[in-house]
């Protein structure tokens, strides 16, 4: 589908389907939100399939004809994919990368070498910060785990003094930092700008990690005090390697495409002149698209043949880097189908019609929608899709600045309370051998220091911007 038929689409299906009253509307949006629970808590279903009912179901409960309903739900699959999709794939290519070539291994064993006693949890926080630049969630867990549990083994840490910051540092940047999928999606979604969502996404995150991370840490390790379990501590990825990239090439290589970014962001603001030749360039080199192609293409001489790749191992890695992320789009895209469908049936409306009634300011009302969908669907991807498809209405007429803290405030809503119905909880669980009510004590807690003082750094933000 061309990018034009794309935007007919969106334009066709930009007409409400439904007239049905805000109290109709009210109960179609929960009950179409508990068919998604439901089938992802209680079914197990797969989330693209749960959000898929879920979006016939929210049609059906509003009273819109089906026809309309799958015309929204596809246009919304559609536009979310072709807007997000490339980008979640070349993340995925440039993690791999990083990954197979021993470049993270890398970055761990350099910082760690200049770390010891008090600074060691700063350097966790460091570390999966970087790492989680261009990393999933679970991959960067799968990646840092190795060393976290080698680091509290041999230095005779507490195991939450390290996994703590090393946990925060990785979760901040999947909620708030561009180019992970539930940022991109949110940022599509109502229409911000990448490079200033980045900028302030970093400015939000620092304070953020620091608390969430090396200061609670040290809290969580009083109250869980437990050793690294020893049959968790895996095979490192870049120990079959004879030679591993350099960590200045390493840590140049993950920057970039954030580099560009924030040059564009800058230029914009500076110049401010779309026929100025500088801002031409800026605005081609530093869109996502090319800034993390340039990442890859880049990264595949500075850390695959960095690392000994041949042609053929360069070709595996990315073939192989883009088969796990296929669930990840399919759920994306879905999403988008769902915020669609809300768009479409009229919630949007509703949503500014009791905002302005309850005088609740647009970025609190933002991340309360996106705290109540992480609660009840587990997904911080589901809960940031579906709060941004909910609260983009809210986005016509706030200031550039104001449209990004708007997706800020959605990602730290996200990243409320993990429990018992998100995948993440049972990861780290297994991974540090806790008890549910450990994790609970610990992970539980720790994502909803990230969500509150994140949210609280956003308000403050928007004070002065």
């Amino acid at each position: 589908m061309t990018s034009l038929s794309v935007e007919i689409l969106a334009a066709d299906a930009a007409e409400p389907i439904t007239s049905a009253g805000n109290a109709q509307l009210g109960i179609a949006v929960l009950a179409g939100i508990a068919v998604i629970v439901l089938l992802i808590t209680k079914f197990k279903l797969h989330a693209f399939l749960a959000l898929t009912i879920g979006s016939l179901a929210l049609g059906a409960f509003a009273g819109a004809p089906l026809a309309d309903t799958i015309k929204s739900f596809t246009t919304g699959l559609g536009a979310t994919v072709a807007g997000v999709g490339v980008l979640i794939a070349l993340g995925a290519i440039l993690g791999k990368l990083l990954a197979d070539s021993g470049g993270a291994d890398q970055i761990v064993d350099t910082i760690l070498a200049r770390a010891s006693g008090r600074a060691m949890p700063w350097a966790m926080v460091l570390i999966a910060s970087v790492i989680g630049l261009p990393l999933f969630f679970e991959v960067g867990i799968v990646l840092l785990i190795p060393v976290v549990l080698l680091v509290a083994k041999r230095g005779n840490y507490s195991l939450m003094r390290i996994g703590i910051p090393a946990l925060a540092g990785l979760s901040v940047m999947h909620g708030l930092i561009p180019p992970h999928p539930g940022p991109l999606v949110a940022i599509d979604a109502v229409g911000a700008n990448l490079g200033v969502t980045l900028a302030l996404g970093l400015v939000v995150a620092v304070p953020t990690v620091i608390i969430a991370g090396p200061v609670f840490s040290r809290y969580a390790a009083r109250w869980v005090d437990i050793p690294a379990p020893e049959r968790m501590i895996p095979t490192r990825p870049s120990e079959d390697l004879e030679k591993r990239p350099g960590f200045g090439v390493t840590v140049a290589t993950i920057l970039l495409p954030v580099v560009l970014m924030l040059v564009k962001a800058l230029v914009d603001i500076v110049v401010d002149d779309p026929e100025n030749g500088v801002q031409k360039v800026t605005d081609v080199i530093g869109s996502p698209l090319i800034a993390l192609l340039a990442a890859v293409i880049v990264g595949m001489f500075t850390l695959g043949r960095a690392a000994g790749f041949t042609k053929d191992r360069l070709s595996s890695t990315v073939e192989k880097s883009l088969a796990p992320i296929a669930g990840i789009l399919l759920i994306v895209g879905a999403g988008g189908g769902f915020k669609q469908t809300l768009i479409d049936i009229g919630v949007g409306q509703m949503i500014l019609d009791f905002s302005e009634n309850w005088s609740i300011p647009a970025l609190l009302l933002a991340w309360l929608i996106a705290v109540a969908i992480r609660l009840a669907t587990g997904s911080a991807t589901v809960a940031t899709i579906s709060a941004a498809g909910l609260v983009a209405p809210l986005a016509e007429g706030m200031s550039t600045s104001h449209t990004a803290l708007l997706v800020l405030a959605i990602g730290a809503g996200s990243l409320f309370f993990s429990h018992v119905n998100d995948a993440g909880f049972w990861l780290v669980k297994e991974y540090f051998g806790m008890s549910v009510g450990q994790t609970i004590k610990t992970w539980s807690v720790m994502e909803t220091i990230i969500s509150v003082v994140g949210i609280v750094f956003v308000l403050l933000l928007s004070l002065v911007l």
